[in-house]
C-alpha cells in the first residue's frame, strides 16, 4: 500500500454528517442548489451556503463544468463547502473524463489554498449525470493520489459513498493501491 492511499478513507453514509475542514458539493452550473447531494448540503448547511453561491454568481456568473468555487459551510461541521460541477456522461465523446478529473483536481487545489487539512468528496457525476461508476471511481482515486504526492497540505481525504456500488468500487481501488 502506498503512503498516499493511507490518507484516503472510503465511507458509506451522508456527506453532510462528516466532520472535515471542507465538504465537496456536486453542484450544477447555476450554483443554486438542486437534487441529490447538492440539495442535501444546502438543506443541512442552511441559507448561508446559498448566499455564498449567490455572491459568486454575481461576481462570475455561475460555475463551469470542471471548475470549483468555495463558500462557507453554514451550519455544517465543516468550515467550507467547495462546489464543483461534474460532467453529464455523454458516451465519453464530450471530454467527460478530463472534466471529471478537473473537478477533483480543482476541489483539492482550492482546499489546499484555503489551508484545509481534511476534505470529503461525494461520488461526483455518478447519480443523475450517469457517469459510469467504475470509471468515476478510477478517476477519483488517480487524481487524489497524484495530488497528495505533490501537495502536503491535505492529510485526510474521505470519499463518502451514498450507495453500495460506489462504496464497493472505490474501496476496492483504495485497497489495491
Amino acid at each position: 500500500m502506498s503512503h498516499n492511499t493511507d490518507k484516503i478513507t472510503v465511507v458509506k453514509g451522508d456527506i453532510t454528517k462528516i466532520t472535515v475542514d471542507v465538504i465537496v458539493n456536486a453542484a450544477n452550473t447555476s450554483l443554486l442548489g438542486g437534487g441529490g447531494v447538492d440539495g442535501a448540503i444546502h438543506r443541512a448547511g442552511g441559507p448561508e451556503i446559498l448566499e455564498g453561491c449567490r455572491n459568486i454568481l454575481a461576481k462570475q456568473g455561475g460555475c463551469k463544468v470542471g471548475e470549483a468555487v468555495i463558500t462557507t459551510a453554514g451550519k455544517l461541521a465543516a468550515k467550507y463547502v467547495i462546489h464543483t460541477v461534474g460532467p453529464v456522461w455523454n458516451g465519453g465523446k464530450n471530454h467527460e473524463i478530463e472534466k471529471l478529473e478537473s473537478c477533483y483536481y480543482n476541489a483539492l487545489r482550492l482546499a489546499a489554498e484555503n489551508g484545509c487539512r481534511s476534505i470529503a468528496f461525494p461520488n461526483i457525476s455518478t447519480g443523475i449525470y450517469r457517469f459510469p461508476k467504475e470509471l468515476a471511481a478510477q478517476i477519483s482515486i488517480r487524481v487524489i493520489t497524484q495530488f497528495l504526492m505533490a501537495d502536503t497540505t491535505l492529510t485526510q481525504v474521505k470519499i463518502v459513498c451514498f450507495d453500495d456500488d460506489n462504496f464497493r468500487l472505490v474501496n476496492q481501488l483504495v485497497m489495491q493501491a
